[in-house]
């Protein structure tokens, strides 16, 4: 089958550690599969430019074809698809406001895919001129309507009943290949191993709506907590003055993130306004016991008290303090694990591809 995936969402190099892989992860896994996949990363400049995106110039990129637009696709966008064959494709899929509006303008089939950014036009006042109307007319002209968390559905089907019938969840998975393993390698809970406190870890980019400040507070107030903090961000100096006990690591590879996560009991990320969070999912297949926000990201698949624990955000505090004094953590870590294994990339790619047949 030959696929194309239009979203500016997407790393058009490598090293590109600011990019989330989680699109990038669906291709690559269906490359695996034996599919031909293609990515167009349409490229609104001053969206970039407010944005901080890396700039590159229209062209392609391996199998990604960045092609760069003044304005948000007033004009005729297919001048600039340099001997792309828009029709030669089986099935085209189209992720974040700016790839769904601009699969919208292409006038081809394709499966949107909803986002919580798709809120953001859908929703604030200074998407209302142009965005959002756009927005709806893209969601109404898609064969089908893909939501990135079962939050996210439950939200968008609410907003607009009159797409149920053709909305699914298409949820992110871990990576299970050799290289990888952190589903494969036994977690320090199924070693009956016990710390004298608990270790708990947080992992995410430090900006405000990662509440990682509310994690530190929380931990601070605990006794026997030790917190370690993986990751950087605009936030990153003001939280390293809230408490001299944190350790803060930095931006660490993806295996080394893996390692820490092995390492630790609790895997804590009070974020908001969050698409899925494969983070959890990660942390909770390394056998961390995870907690997540309520009505955000992951829960839904995260259950509380059953596979790990959600709360809102300022109940952080208590609700680390019931984990703390649970007796069932080693069987609550043991299902979290066993919750991961339904959720790799393959099956998650291979789930996606049939729910969004056309």
């Amino acid at each position: 089958m030959k696929i194309l995936m239009i979203t500016d969402l997407y790393p058009v190099k490598e090293d590109e550690i600011n990019t989330p892989r989680t699109l990038y992860n669906f291709v690559k896994s269906w490359e695996l599969q034996g599919h031909k996949v293609d990515v167009i990363k349409p490229n609104f400049l001053l969206n970039s430019f407010i944005r901080k995106k890396p700039f590159y110039r229209t062209g392609w990129y391996g199998n990604v074809y960045n092609v760069n637009y003044f304005t948000p696709f007033w004009f005729n966008i297919k001048n600039k698809l340099k001997g792309i064959d828009i029709d030669g494709y089986d099935r085209i899929f189209a992720h974040m406001p700016s790839g769904e509006i601009f699969a919208l303008h292409l006038g081809v089939d394709f499966v949107a895919g909803v986002h919580a950014s798709d809120f953001d036009v859908l929703t604030k006042p200074i998407y209302r001129f142009y965005f959002k109307n756009e927005l709806e007319k893209a969601h109404k002209k898609a064969s089908n309507i893909a939501c990135r968390s079962i939050v996210l559905k439950n939200r968008f089907i609410k907003e607009y009943p009159m797409y149920i019938s053709k909305t699914f969840t298409a949820l992110s998975g871990v990576d299970v290949t050799p290289a990888k393993t952190q589903i494969k390698q036994k977690p320090r809970y199924m070693d009956g191993i016990k710390s004298d406190y608990k270790r708990v870890l947080t992992c995410a980019n430090l900006i405000k709506r990662k509440n990682v400040d509310k994690v530190i507070e929380a931990c601070k107030n605990i006794d026997g907590v030790q917190l370690t903090v993986i990751g950087d961000g605009a936030e990153k100096q003001k939280l390293m003055k809230m408490s001299a006990d944190v350790v803060f690591l930095g931006h660490l590879s993806h295996d080394r993130v893996l390692e820490r996560m092995r390492a630790s009991d609790i895997f804590v990320l009070p974020s908001v306004h969050e698409t899925f969070g494969l983070v959890y999912l990660e942390a909770m297949s390394c056998g961390c016991v995870t907690v997540c926000t309520r009505g955000d990201g992951i829960d839904g698949i995260i259950e509380d008290g059953v596979n790990g624990f959600v709360c809102a955000v300022g109940e952080l505090e208590d609700k680390l303090r019931e984990i703390i004094n649970r007796t069932d953590l080693k069987e609550i870590a043991q299902r979290a694990v066993e919750t991961a294994e339904k959720y790799t990339n393959e099956t998650c790619a291979q789930n996606y591809l049939e729910a969004g047949e056309v």
